[in-house]
Formats: structure tokens, sequence, C-alpha cells
């Protein structure tokens, strides 16, 4: 859209929640607008207030702005990184798209490795920060801005917005009572801001605590409400249906069940082509699955993303607390050992091998990564056809390890920005976008992030042996009594079974063995493949190499 000048023209990728009330202050300052959307606000804030306009959008959004005027290009990302944006700066050119697959249609582009985002990919299952699968490609970061200069070719990258610091003596003296109402009037805030649309909007009601809260404020803005659950025929303990009925008559909601049609492995193809960089998640295939059924009766959806890093929602944590409790009094050497011990005599797979390893790390100031797929050393054996393989993602994640005496506060803040930016929202927005499906998180609105890491202190988030706290006691509130808050039920498929024989094995084992065009090394892939056999832990690390491969072959990617 251009502005009535025509000086000024954006690009952009998502929705300004709170853009009618932006409109109104930009009418009362003398600005004129020739529509009703949220794009047109966007060219008015920037014209207003510059590149500052950005501390006043509420929303998820990429956008790319030029100003003819100045003869610069503006690009921003939201908050959370719910909306993605990739670029390549080279001989004073800027390139810029949504979607990877966007750079790659310029033919200058080099289709190559960046070695350093593999091996992050093997080790975390995602490229984290501002680094790309491809070499001399760039994603902006969550939270950035970037501003081009077409008169000299140079750019200036920006942080404009971070999690607030904890405030320790602020914690102490929280205050359980106001903290719950606070919480209860932004979340129904952001969930009537984002239900506005001029389509039909429904909720995806999984009757989980995050979703359940969801419905719960969605009936109190609007007077009819469609709910969604979808079931899984055959596999009973990923049913979710009868915890959704019990919220969807509580509040009366026109409640529609679903059922998933069986995951076949013909959707691999597919998401690899779509997502931009492969992730190692194999819950992207539900995802898919879901959005393509909602689509059939909705274009916009409410989501419950984002409520386990902001509010202590994931098990580990709890088992974090407990370790750090239950190490106290051993001696870091021996933990050490232990740990080394368990990298070098235990194979991979095997469970609890990566918590033996997590015992080496000092949990005063670090942080141990539980969800490792492959450690150091089978990372360089199976790059071993790659000559010396340096790795390097430990190095990196350590960097991202956010300063923190806490372990909640570094444990949730670390998910918040790596997890929950490269894997959760990314597999939201790939496999909602390719049904044409829309899902908004009320759960980030930034009022709702600040609140959750500026106000609650960690002992209302978890400890060793209860999670979520603040939330569930906002169930206690507002949802009926024999509502299940102990309940943790997330998208997943029941891939270790599926991998024991049928085509599911068959496609793993012929995309990983029976090419000769393959990145990594045959011995090591045969050992994985084995172990999964033997009932060892390695679908996501096997799930992980194969849409690798299939993503690099469908964009004929080289090392």
């Amino acid at each position: 859209m251009q502005d009535a000048g025509g000086a000024l023209c954006v690009v952009f990728n998502g929705e300004i929640y709170n853009f009618a009330d932006l409109r109104q202050e930009l009418i009362a300052q003398g600005h004129v607008f020739r529509s009703l959307c949220d794009t047109e606000v966007i060219l008015a804030a920037y014209r207003e207030w510059g590149v500052d306009c950005l501390s006043r959008l509420n929303g998820m959004f990429a956008f790319a702005l030029y100003d003819s005027s100045r003869r610069q290009l503006f690009l921003a990302r939201d908050r959370a990184g719910e909306k993605p944006l990739f670029y390549a700066q080279a001989n004073g050119v800027l390139r810029f798209a949504s979607e990877l697959k966007g750079l790659m249609a310029d033919p200058a582009l080099p289709r190559r490795i960046e070695p350093e985002a593999l091996d992050c990919y093997l080790a975390m299952g995602f490229v984290p920060g501002e680094r790309s699968m491809l070499q001399g490609v760039k994603k902006l970061p969550p939270a950035h801005a970037l501003v081009f200069n077409l008169n000299n070719g140079q750019s200036r990258l920006w942080r404009y917005w971070q999690l607030p610091e904890p405030n320790a003596a602020a914690h102490d003296q929280a205050d359980e009572a106001g903290l719950l109402d606070e919480l209860e009037a932004l979340l129904e805030d952001a969930v009537r801001r984002q239900l506005v649309a001029d389509v039909p909007v429904g909720v995806l009601l999984s009757g989980g605590v995050d979703s359940s809260l969801v419905t719960a404020m969605a009936v109190r803005a609007a007077p009819r409400v469609k709910t969604f659950t979808i079931r899984f025929p055959g596999f009973g303990q990923y049913d979710e249906t009868e915890h959704a009925r019990l919220i969807a008559r509580h509040f009366g909601t026109e409640h529609v069940e679903l059922v998933a049609a069986e995951s076949t492995v013909d959707l691999l193809p597919l998401l690899a082509r779509q997502f931009d960089e492969p992730m190692a998640d194999s819950s992207m295939i539900p995802a898919y699955l879901v959005s393509r059924l909602v689509r059939e009766h909705c274009t916009v959806a409410l989501g419950g993303d984002g409520g386990d890093e902001l509010f202590g929602g994931y098990a580990q944590y709890s088992r974090l607390l407990r370790l750090q409790q239950q190490l106290g009094t051993i001696p870091q050497s021996l933990r050490l050992a232990v740990a080394k011990a368990a990298e070098a005599l235990l194979p991979v797979g095997f469970r609890g091998r990566n918590w033996l390893q997590a015992l080496g790390v000092d949990l005063q100031a670090g942080l141990p990564l539980i969800a490792s797929l492959f450690d150091r050393g089978t990372r360089k054996r199976l790059m071993a056809r790659q000559g010396a393989w340096e790795p390097v993602a430990e190095r990196i994640r350590e960097q991202r390890i956010p300063k923190s005496a806490d372990l909640l506060q570094r444990a949730t803040r670390m998910d918040f920005g790596n997890y929950l930016a490269e894997d959760i929202l990314v597999k939201v927005d790939r496999a909602c976008m390719l049904n044409s499906l829309e899902v908004r998180a009320p759960l980030l609105d930034y009022r709702v992030i600040e609140f959750a890491f500026g106000k609650v202190p960690s002992r209302l988030k978890a400890t060793a042996s209860s999670r979520k706290i603040l939330l569930k006691k906002l169930t206690q509130r507002l949802l009926p009594r024999d509502f299940d808050q102990q309940r943790k039920q997330g998208f997943s498929i029941p891939l270790a079974s599926w991998l024991q024989s049928g085509p599911w094995k068959a496609f793993f084992r012929e995309t990983l063995l029976d090419s000769d065009d393959t990145v990594f090394d045959r011995k090591e892939m045969s050992a994985l493949l084995a172990g999964q056999a033997k009932g060892r832990v390695n679908g996501e690390r096997l799930f992980a190499l194969v849409l690798f491969e299939l993503w690099r072959r469908e964009y004929q990617i080289s090392m």
C-alpha cells in the first residue's frame, strides 16, 4: 500500500490489533485515512513517529516500508517473532522476503549450507537468532528493526524491545490476588482485540489450561463463539475430545469436533517444501492436519501458544528445579565426570542420557540442553563425510543464555527467545499459512509478556512439584470445578511406533540410506535406525535428518 502522496510504500504480513486506537490518535494529529485497514495505520504511524512507531504497535507483524524522500527501507518484525522476515545484503544491495524460498527465487543467490547453522540445527533442532540455513541469508530476529540506506548501501540493525528485567524486591512482595486481577484484565483485552476481523473467527480448544482460558475470555467479548477440537482416530492417548467438550458446554460455545485424516508419510515432502528451514519437530504434522480441517470452517483462529514459556508450564522446569535442589551437595568435579561418562558409554537415544549429561552444567549460571538432538561427538561422526567438522552450537547457545541468578527465569527466558520463536511459532505459522488459516496468540500480546516476565515471581510460575501456578489459579476462578488442571497434552504423533515397521520405517531408511546424495555419514545413520528398532528414543533425531535431506534436495542446496 502507498500513502496518499506516494512517498511511502509498505508491504506487510500480519495484524495490528490496536490499529483502531492508533487510527483515532492519528486522526486527532491531522492524518486523513482512505481506508479502515491496519496497513494504512502503519504508514501514518511511520509518518508521525518515524521508526519509533514500533513501540506503539500491538500485533504480530513483519513489514518493509520504503521512504522515497529519505531513500531508505525500514524492516521490522514483531516482539515475539510470530511472523518471519528473511534478508540478504551484499554489494550495496538488500533483498528481503517473508519466506526463504522467496529469496531463493533469485538465481543470483548462492544455494549453499551455512555450516554453523547446520551444527545448531543438529544440536537444538532449529537455527537460532539471525542465522539461517543458507549462506549469505539472515533472519531479522524478533523485536528487531533494520534501516537500509539506498544512497550508500549501508544498514543499521537494532533491537527495539526486550523482556523486562525481574524486580526481586517487587516479586517478594507480590500480591497474588492483585496479580490474578491484572492477568485476567490483560488476557480479556488481548482476546477482545484479537477477535476483531472481517472474516469468521474460531478458537482452537484442546481443553488444556491455555486454550480454555482463551475460550473463557472469548465468550465475554463475542456473542457467539465457535470452538474446534481435533481427534486422531486410533490414538486414544492423544484424544482431547472430552476435555474440550467440558469447556464448550460450560461456556455454551458452538463446538465443532473434527476428525483428522491419517498421518501418511507423503506429508513429509510437502512440509519440507513449505518450511523455510528444516525443523526437528514432528508435531508439524498434526499442526498441518489441524489447520487444514479448521480452515474449512473459518479463516482466523485464536490459539494458546506462549502459556508454557510465559508462565512455567513445561515439565522440564520442575525437573530442573528438583535437580538443582538435589545436586547442591555433590561436587561439580564428580558431576562432570558422570556427565562425560554418560556421553562416552551410553548410546544416543538411551533413555535418561541427556539428563545425565546435564549433571555437568553449573545450574547456578548455566542451562543444560535437555532436548539435545546430537551432542558434539555424535555431530562430528554424522558429518564425517564433510571433512573436519567443528562443533560450534554449544558456544552459540551459551551466548544466548540469559544472565539471571534465578534458574527458572533463565529457563523460561531462554525458551521464549529460542524454542518458542524458532520452533513453536515457526511451526504454527508455516503449517497454518499452507492452509491459508491465520492463527493468533492472545497470550503473546506484548502486555501479557511484560506482565509475565516483569511482575510474576518464579514461585507463582513453577516449583519442584508444580507448574503454571498462576494460570491454574486463574482457571479456578473462571473454569468449571471438574476441569483437569494437571492435564498436559501437546500436539504429538506416535512416531516411535510408526518407525517400527511399515511405510514410515521404509521411507526413513530410503531417504537416509538409499541415496548417493546425502550429507550425513551412513554408518552413523544406520546405527541410529538400529537403535530406534531396539527401543531407543531416536524418532525425533531421525525426523530431523529426514526433513533436512528432503528440504536440501527439494531446493538443490549444496554443502
